[in-house]
């Protein structure tokens, strides 16, 4: 039996990317599913969100698009990190499209194209900003005088913003009037520059095609305002033993004290689960605390000492005795502490809170509607 129980509502999921849809006015809404689809399984998300109408996807890395080709056989698959040499071919064996960042991948792609005699597809990437992958502003702009681009089709420009979860950041401006000055030069190709925030920023940068990807699964795209997504994860953990500490310290490296009598529960949940060491509690009881909490009954509780490898310590002395007993389920995601709540307990962000979830929950899926 399983110490933590994880539910995925792809229902929920599916009905995020038609909000999403919606919102990207008449731009495609395609679906960012790296990562294992952000935690919540790429066989399971994937067909759901096909099943909602999405037609193109995103993943990181090969293997997740050969898993994702597995389950979408007829849906456009792009590999965002870059062509790896010598793996033209194993693009072209699942029908996948590589993102090409650097005048080296775009030399490689359209000497294998050449060699097969067939012009095949792919995106193009220019960095307008973030200064991880992609060509520069001034390389994109002389793309147009490449001759390598007439040995492939490339069906796809885009670009990726830095900050635009920060609707006020005058880099989104710069951002999207750079992409706009390359797109210019490449009549009748796709343009895609929009994430999850990005499709909510007044500018509408939807261009042809946007990219979400954290805000199909449950986050907050607009953080400054309500957020207009559904919970898609929530995560349950088992209470094993319940005990009174007294004027004594709990957990590892005795970081966190009892003050009186506290009633601790340790539940079956720790790091190795993917749940953040970082949500730690270290001080005293009754302290506010920037550390993880619980929902028991509803009612939050406070993390008491250091979250360890597979035991998570919490205080329940506010809840009536009768109410919290051994093998009960508590709450880590779920209601008021949604997966921003949580990353922001931890120290961290709801991405991580998502990607870290582990393979030793007993995993449930509702299956999505319509």
């Amino acid at each position: 039996m399983a110490g933590g129980l994880l539910h995925i509502d792809l229902a929920a999921l599916a009905s995020n990317w038609r909000t999403l849809r919606d919102n990207a006015g008449s731009a495609e809404a395609s679906a960012v599913v790296k990562a294992d689809a952000y935690g919540t399984g790429i066989e399971q998300a994937v067909p759901a969100l096909a099943q909602a109408g999405c037609r193109t996807f995103f993943v990181a890395h090969l293997s997740e698009a050969i898993r994702v080709r597995a389950v979408a056989p007829e849906a456009t698959i792009y590999v965002l990190n870059g062509l790896f040499p010598g793996t033209c071919s194993t693009y072209v064996e699942h029908d996948l499209r590589p993102v090409l960042g650097s005048f080296e991948e775009i030399e490689e792609w359209a000497s294998f194209c050449r060699s097969q005699g067939g012009k095949r597809e792919a995106a193009i990437h220019v960095d307008t900003g973030m200064n991880r992958l992609g060509l520069t502003v001034q390389q994109g702009l002389t793309l147009k005088d490449r001759a390598e681009l007439k040995d492939f089709e490339t069906a796809l420009l885009m670009s990726h913003f830095v900050s635009a979860e920060e609707s006020d950041n005058p880099l989104n401006i710069r951002q999207i009037e750079a992409f706009r000055a390359v797109r210019e030069t490449l009549p009748g190709v796709r343009a895609s520059l929009a994430n999850s925030s990005g499709i909510f920023l007044k500018e509408k940068p939807h261009f042809d095609l946007v990219r979400p990807g954290y805000a199909l699964y449950g986050g907050n795209p607009t953080p400054d305002h309500d957020n207009p997504m559904s919970p898609v994860a929530g995560l349950k953990a088992r209470i094993v033993q319940l005990r009174w500490v007294e004027d004594d310290t709990v957990g590892y490296n005795a970081r966190w004290l009892a003050l009186g009598r506290r009633r601790i529960a340790t539940l079956s949940i720790g790091y190795a689960d993917g749940y953040p060491r970082s949500a730690s509690a270290r001080g005293k009881s009754g302290e506010e605390l920037l550390a993880g909490q619980v929902l028991v009954a509803g009612h939050p509780c406070p993390f008491a000492g250091n979250v360890s490898m597979d035991l998570i310590t919490v205080d329940v002395t506010d809840i009536p005795e009768n109410e919290v007993r051994r093998g009960d389920t508590v709450t880590m995601i779920g209601g008021s502490l949604t997966i921003d709540e949580v990353g922001r307990r931890a120290g961290t962000i709801g991405y991580e809170i998502l990607t870290n979830l582990g393979r030793r929950y007993a995993r449930t899926y509702t299956e999505s509607q319509g």
